[in-house]
């Protein structure tokens, strides 16, 4: 008998008598995946907006998919009022959260785990100019808002368009002077629904790969960034020590970051 055939008798039991806590463990290991809890935050902001904005006054687009040039842009929420049309990108993210409005890339620390991702502002630019291309309007009437949904906390001071959920409807209804007249709102809502790509399981997968293509793009580019900060790694000589004379590759923000590799 193979060893094949004695674990398959061996386990057979188990499988049997515990495939429940087997299916428990992948349905929980598959909630904690990046792709879960974007949606798991996604649906949190728009039981805000159903619960706490006016329909009569607020019309909700979730994930909106709009064509570009280079492929597709997808955004998480987009809010149209008469009070201007909101863009919302959605962050469901836990522990310390670092960052600033011009930062290119924030930080993330859970315990003695850092992260880093890039600035969800940045990332919403693209969304706020694609959509004010399709739509003709002017940029004054857009406004960009940043949601962190889940248990962070920011350890940085942020501008008022990134907020906590609770912050979310009331940045939207802080918005109280009139922009836009009902003819505007009803066309804007038409551009959107007529423009957009159909909300369907292929179009998303068909935007994945789209962002996954761009980022492995940007790391071929950045294979000499600082695996630390990110910020590019820059060829040095040793002056003294053991290694006196020796190429080195070490960070560009030095003396703040001290990260180095052999050249």
């Amino acid at each position: 008998m193979d060893l094949t055939k004695i674990l398959i008798q061996a386990f057979a039991p188990l499988f049997v008598n515990y495939w429940w806590l087997f299916l428990l463990l992948a349905i929980l290991a598959f909630l904690r995946t990046s792709f879960m809890k974007g949606v798991v935050g996604e649906f949190q902001a728009n039981a805000l907006a159903k619960l706490f904005l006016d329909k009569q006054i607020y019309t909700l687009f979730k994930n909106v998919t709009l064509p570009t040039e280079d492929g597709t842009t997808q955004i998480d929420h987009v809010i149209v009022s008469r009070y201007g049309v909101f863009v919302i990108e959605t962050k469901n993210m836990k522990g310390w959260i670092f960052g600033s409005q011009h930062q290119k890339i924030w930080t993330q620390k859970i315990y003695r785990h850092t992260s880093k991702f890039q600035n969800p502002l940045h990332q919403n630019y693209k969304h706020t100019q694609t959509l004010q291309s399709a739509l003709g309007i002017e940029p004054e009437k857009l406004f960009s808002l940043v949601v962190f949904i889940g248990d962070s906390d920011f350890k940085t001071p942020m501008p008022e368009n990134v907020v906590y959920a609770g912050g979310y409807i009331r940045f939207v209804k802080s918005k109280q002077q009139p922009i836009l007249n009902d003819n505007e709102v009803g066309e804007i809502c038409r551009k959107i629904q007529s423009g957009r790509l159909k909300p369907s399981i292929k179009t998303h997968v068909e935007h994945v790969n789209h962002v996954r293509t761009i980022i492995e793009q940007k790391h071929q580019r950045n294979d000499n960034a600082c695996p630390k900060c990110g910020k590019p790694m820059v060829l040095r000589t040793a002056r003294n020590g053991d290694n006196q004379g020796n190429q080195f590759w070490g960070c560009s923000g030095y003396p703040k970051c001290r990260t180095v590799r052999s050249a």
